[in-house]
């Protein structure tokens, strides 16, 4: 017999299993940028920790900080600090720029000496910045590049460390070179492993953060091609003692510490690389996981709902978005602009995720190009549905930057039709979208069918190269859809056979 209360509870629980979930931004800032980009500066503490306060009051919930690539930003006791070999008195010719060409000497050096100058000035940029992060109602996180391959054709290049140099021998495949990745460390190697877990320690002993992030994206091959499978033994080893060791730090800072991880944007894919990130998460290894391409172009399909299945509800996922955008990998890299931003987050939002993350997205130099007027908005609309509600946005069909060695790829485009045969192109647009326009980059006339309608869409415009930022590279055809919303599928037929590069659906 059911008891009054249990009877008074159910509508609670109910309603709060159909809550509107609460999303937000995660936002990554990159181990070079701050210094690079504030060179020639007068730093003192306030000043350093105000760069935080361009989030508070934003929809940015974690406040990402990497601070390392093959060496750190700030003072290692077990790594190389990025100032390593450094004369603040010689000139950019000095010896630890010798190979960078002379070009990019100068550049380098603003990273190095920005951050020798604050160490120098007993200034520890990140303990400010998780300081403050929390007193303006951010999570702050640390975020550790596990395998970064910066400048990797260059052996002696400034970026590389001590270890990675004198350590040929732990590399994934040693015969192979000049591909980049190649040169990666090889994980299998428990020297590998011990090396990298030297710097997880040493995060945790320094630095009182919300979470720490294991960002196997950065650059994503970490095992011998045919080896990925042992590998997944040897990361989730990894994994596992990291969250052993934050469980013993939770005790000793008196609060919770969140592990979270990057991984690639398919499920079938981390597995095959040796990054099994529902793994980790099914084992309760992980509180995040962002599922991510790794740079060429936003994935705009990531299949949000798969990895929901596979981690379950109580892992917050997040939806990666990297800096550039292109339709397929031989296409002209461009930038997103926030118009492409909503289109990618309200379609993720839409299908799920928990978090929008944010990786490339600075305040200057490494940003969208029209920074200036739209990074403040992006900040205050991109992590939820109802602020994203009636602004243009525009959802372009993309492909996946990562697969394993062997993998079949997939990619929607180009396509290439014979006279008078069929071709589909499938896309969520997430939310109704109101006086929606397809755009198709395609140098012959087309017939188009929407989620298969008898009607053919009548074609309303051209747009001309240049016109759109993001924009196809040559003159694209135009059609209105009017209001559209979910899941739409294109049949397009070509009377003469051609092919076509861009596909598009915008509402502006």
């Amino acid at each position: 017999m059911m008891t009054r209360r249990a009877t008074l509870q159910i509508p609670l629980l109910v309603a709060a299993a159909n809550a509107p979930k609460e999303t937000a931004l995660s936002l990554n800032e990159d181990n070079s940028h701050y210094f690079s980009t504030r060179a020639g500066q007068t730093f003192t503490p306030e000043s350093v920790a105000s760069f935080v306060d361009q989030y508070a009051g934003t929809q940015v919930r974690e406040l990402i900080l990497s601070a390392n690539s093959q060496r750190t930003s700030f003072a290692s006791k077990v790594w190389d600090p990025i100032w390593k070999g450094y004369d603040p008195k010689g000139s950019d010719d000095q010896p630890l720029f010798a190979s960078t060409p002379k070009e990019g000497r100068a550049s380098a050096r603003k990273w190095t000496h920005t951050a020798w100058q604050l160490h120098s000035q007993g200034i520890d940029p990140y303990a400010l910045w998780i300081r403050r992060a929390r007193e303006k109602k951010l999570k702050p996180w640390i975020s550790m590049r596990m395998n970064d391959l910066h400048n990797v054709d260059d052996p002696r290049s400034y970026m590389h460390s001590t270890f990675w140099r004198e350590h040929p021998e732990y590399r994934r495949v040693g015969w192979r070179s000049p591909d980049w990745r190649d040169r990666a460390f090889d994980f299998n190697h428990a020297a590998v492993r011990d090396y990298h877990f030297q710097l997880v320690v040493e995060y945790c002993e320094r630095y009182d953060f919300d979470g720490l992030e294991l960002d196997w994206m950065r650059f994503g091959f970490h095992f011998k091609p045919g080896e990925e499978q042992r590998g997944n033994e040897a990361s989730t080893e990894f994994v596992r003692r990291t969250r052993a060791l934050l469980n013993r730090w939770e005790k000793k800072r008196g609060h919770k510490i969140a592990l979270g991880a990057r991984v690639p944007t398919r499920p079938q894919t981390a597995w095959a690389m040796g990054m099994d990130g529902a793994r980790w998460a099914a084992e309760g290894l992980l509180q995040m996981l962002v599922v991510t391409p790794f740079w060429a172009s936003i994935e705009t399909e990531i299949p949000i709902e798969q990895w929901r299945r596979l981690i379950g509800p109580n892992v917050i996922l997040a939806a990666g978005l990297e800096l550039l955008i292109q339709p397929y990998h031989d296409y002209k890299i461009q930038s997103n602009t926030i118009e492409t931003v909503r289109g990618a987050a309200a379609g993720f939002l839409a299908r799920g995720a928990d978090r929008i993350y944010l990786f490339n997205y600075m305040d200057s130099q490494t940003a969208m190009p029209d920074v200036e007027k739209s990074y403040g908005a992006m900040l205050r609309e991109c992590g939820a549905l109802s602020t994203l509600q009636g602004k243009p946005r525009r959802h372009i069909v993309t492909y996946s930057d990562t697969w394993a060695p062997g993998e079949a790829q997939c990619a929607q485009l180009p396509k290439t039709l014979r006279a008078g045969s069929w071709a589909s192109f499938r896309m969520f647009v997430g939310p109704r979208l109101s006086n929606a326009k397809l755009r198709m980059e395609v140098a012959e006339a087309v017939e188009v069918h929407l989620n298969g309608g008898e009607l053919a869409l009548k074609q309303t415009g051209e747009i001309m190269p240049g016109v759109l930022t993001p924009s196809p590279v040559t003159k694209a055809r135009e059609w209105t859809l009017g209001a559209v919303e979910g899941w739409l599928v294109f049949d397009v037929r070509m009377p003469d056979g051609g092919k076509i590069h861009w596909v598009e659906v915008a509402a502006e």
